[in-house]
C-alpha cells in the first residue's frame, strides 16, 4: 500500500494497481521484449501459476511523498538501449502522474536481458 499524506487528507493506493499501471506502460514501449521477474515473490508466483503478470519486474515505493519506480526489462537485440530506457522513463512518469496525480521522483530501468525478434 502506498500512503501519501497531503493537506487534504491521506491517499492510499494499492501496490498492485501501481504495478499493473507501470507494467503495462513499460511493456508497450518500442524495443521492450518483455518484463523480467524480480524478487523471490514474483519468482515463486511464476513457478506455481505458470503464467505471466503485468506487474512482473515492477517495484513501486514511496520516498518523502514521491514515488520511486524500479523496472526490470528485457530488450530486443540490436536496439538502442539508451533510447529505450529514456522512452520508458518518460512514458512511465507521464502515465503515473496523469493517472494518479502523484509525483514520480525517479524511474530506475534495469536491463536484465536481450532477445532476438
Amino acid at each position: 500500500m502506498i500512503r501519501i499524506e497531503n493537506h487534504l487528507g491521506t491517499i492510499e493506493i494499492s501496490q498492485s494497481y501501481f504495478a499493473y499501471l507501470v507494467g503495462n506502460a513499460a511493456s508497450s514501449c518500442f524495443g521492450v521484449a518483455g518484463m523480467v521477474k524480480s524478487g523471490t515473490r514474483q519468482g515463486l508466483r511464476s513457478i506455481f501459476t505458470r503464467r505471466s503478470y503485468a506487474d512482473e519486474g515492477v517495484r513501486v515505493r514511496s520516498e518523502n511523498g514521491k514515488l520511486v519506480v524500479d523496472l526490470h526489462i528485457c530488450v530486443i537485440y540490436g536496439m538502442n538501449i539508451a533510447e529505450i530506457s529514456k522512452s520508458i522513463v518518460n512514458k512511465v512518469r507521464y502515465t503515473v502522474e496523469e493517472a494518479t496525480g502523484l509525483t514520480v521522483k525517479r524511474v530506475n530501468v534495469y536491463i536484465d536481458g536481450m532477445k532476438s525478434e
